[in-house]
C-alpha cells in the first residue's frame, strides 16, 4: 500500500529528454563550417600580404638595381620582372613601369608595379594592387 501511495503522489512519469537529441550533431556541423570559413579567410589574407610584400621587395630591388653606375633606369624594369616571375608568376610582372620622382627633396628612381589582387587563391582582378619602390639617383 505504501508503494502505491508513493506512485500516486509522484504523478505521471516524466518523459525522457528526447527533445535535445541530435542537437550536438547540428552544433558540430555549424561550428565546424564557421571555423573553416574563418581559417580560409585568414589563409587568404596571409596570401595577399605575401604577394604584396613580394611585389614591394621586387620594386625596391629593381629601383636599386636601376640606379647602379653601370645600369640604365630601363634595367630596373627587367630586374623587377625577373624577381616577380621567379617568386610569383609572370602575370604579376606584366605591368612594371619606371620613372623619376622626388621624395623628400631627393631625386629618386621610382619603379611602379600594378598586379592582380589575389581574391581566391592567386586569382583576382588585374591592376588593383599597386606598389612602388624608390632608390636615390646619383648626383
Amino acid at each position: 500500500m505504501a508503494l502505491l501511495l508513493r506512485l500516486v503522489r509522484a504523478g505521471p512519469k516524466e518523459p525522457d529528454d528526447d527533445g535535445e537529441r541530435g542537437a550536438a550533431v547540428v552544433d558540430f556541423v555549424l561550428i565546424g563550417a564557421l571555423l573553416t570559413v574563418i581559417f580560409v579567410a585568414i589563409l587568404q589574407l596571409t596570401l595577399v600580404l605575401h604577394v604584396r610584400n613580394t611585389l614591394i621587395d621586387a620594386a625596391s630591388s629593381g629601383a636599386r638595381y636601376g640606379t647602379l653606375a653601370d645600369r640604365q633606369p630601363a634595367d630596373a624594369v627587367g630586374r623587377a620582372r625577373e624577381l616577380i616571375e621567379g617568386s610569383l608568376s609572370a602575370a604579376y610582372g606584366s605591368d612594371v613601369s619606371v620613372g623619376e620622382s622626388t621624395v623628400g627633396g631627393v631625386r629618386t628612381l621610382e619603379v611602379v608595379i600594378r598586379a592582380p589582387l589575389p581574391v581566391i587563391g592567386l586569382i583576382g582582378p588585374a591592376g588593383t594592387l599597386e606598389v612602388r619602390g624608390h632608390a636615390a639617383l646619383p648626383t
